[in-house]
């Protein structure tokens, strides 16, 4: 599967193009909303949340609640589009109208695509920049991720995310179910599974809102029901935990990804990191521990996938951090667009999208994908060829 998304944040909407959706998924549009309301909670969310209520339009590839086989296309309108059509039209306007533009952008904020964005396409309006490089454009990543999830469920395969640290303050994750995971997670304001520290995350956000600050965090994703051997040891764009941890430092502001116990690895001996091997009957193979996250050798072994994201704090501060104007090259203190003061809980949705789409579209390019029935049977006969091997 393949997707792409195109739109900028204040522009009139978000378009996802979908390729490679087996025929004959059920799906409905009120899944993908669910999915897209998620993402607009959290504590700490900005202004922005307050304008747009994401609902998405279904253009193509689905007829009465099944898919095709064709592209999907969906679109989510940009409520706050009527405010910015002179600023944003696509219509050719002369130098002077140009010039009478408002909010023309000379002033590169530090830590985001400004600069870099204005350098290497030309543009002297660093707004033809940021529009783009907007969080905003998750929320066509978390629609295609909301189509992939679907797929996953019908593949008998569950998936949640949640939140373990935001501002140096650390969550437990507890031994629970995927369900009572799911259930936590979204009745949190922070999408955290551990109550007992809800409160001061909370306090964290709001101090570092009242200071003009931004703080980020760290958030994990869970996937149960992956059958062993999903991805691939051949080639290095065919394993699928380094797909997944590319897919994860591609959302907006994530700097950091691992798998399993991740870094935790470097100062303990083997013979704590790697996970013995066990058979029974009834399941074949599994492993005692899971430290390895779900994967060995680039392929799925069966056990949970487990990935965590860092996030860096949002880098528009109403503190501004100093910067250079383009045209003056004189010193500034960085422009304020709308922001958030933490948008980690909302970035566990993205996460969680992000992941989704990559173990379904390795599931699809490894199983029967034209049609939905004999890609869910030639699944489940791959299944029983591993609990049989």
């Amino acid at each position: 599967m393949r997707y792409l998304t195109a739109g900028e944040s204040h522009g009139p909407q978000l378009t996802v193009i979908i390729e490679g959706v087996p025929a004959g998924m059920q799906i409905q549009a009120e899944q993908i909303n669910a999915e897209l309301a998620r993402r607009q909670k959290g504590y700490g969310r900005g202004r922005r949340m307050q304008i747009e209520k994401d609902t998405v339009e279904i253009a193509g590839g689905i007829r009465h609640g099944r898919t095709l086989g064709s592209p999907i296309a969906l679109v989510i309108k940009n409520d706050d589009w009527k405010h910015w059509t002179h600023i944003m039209g696509p219509e050719a306007i002369d130098e002077e109208a140009e010039a009478d533009v408002k909010r023309r952008i000379s002033r590169p904020r530090p830590g985001h695509a400004d600069l870099n964005g204005a350098i290497k396409y030309g543009h002297r309006d660093i707004r033809n920049v940021l529009e783009r490089s907007s969080a905003r454009e998750t929320a066509a990543r978390v629609a295609a991720g909301a189509v992939a999830k679907v797929l996953l469920e019908q593949a008998g395969i569950e998936i949640v995310s949640y939140v373990t640290e935001i501002g140096g303050i650390i969550a437990e994750v507890p031994e629970i179910s995927i369900n009572e995971m799911k259930e936590r997670s979204e009745n949190s304001p922070v999408r955290c599974l551990d109550p007992n520290v809800e409160q001061a995350m909370m306090d964290a956000i709001d101090s570092a809102k009242e200071n003009g600050d931004s703080i980020g965090g760290i958030v994990e994703v869970t996937a149960i029901g992956m059958p062993p051997g999903v991805g691939s040891y051949v080639q290095y764009d065919r394993k699928l935990d380094a797909r997944i941890a590319g897919g994860i430092v591609s959302i907006n502001a994530f700097k950091g990804v691992e798998i399993g116990i991740g870094f935790e690895a470097a100062h303990i001996p083997g013979s704590k990191v790697h996970d013995e091997i066990i058979w029974d009957e009834s399941h074949g193979y599994s492993r005692k521990t899971n430290r390895l996250g779900g994967f060995e050798g680039g392929m799925t072994n069966g056990m949970p996938v487990i990935v965590r994201g860092v996030m860096k704090p949002i880098p528009t501060l109403y503190k501004p951090l100093l910067s250079v104007d383009i045209e003056t090259k004189e010193p500034f203190a960085a422009s304020i667009e709308r922001s958030d003061s933490c948008a980690v809980p909302a970035a566990a949705v993205v996460a969680e999208s992000v992941v989704a789409w990559e173990l379904a579209s390795a599931l699809v390019e490894q199983f029967h994908a034209d049609r939905m029935d004999v890609f869910l049977e030639d699944l489940g006969n791959h299944r029983e060829r591993a609990r049989t091997f």
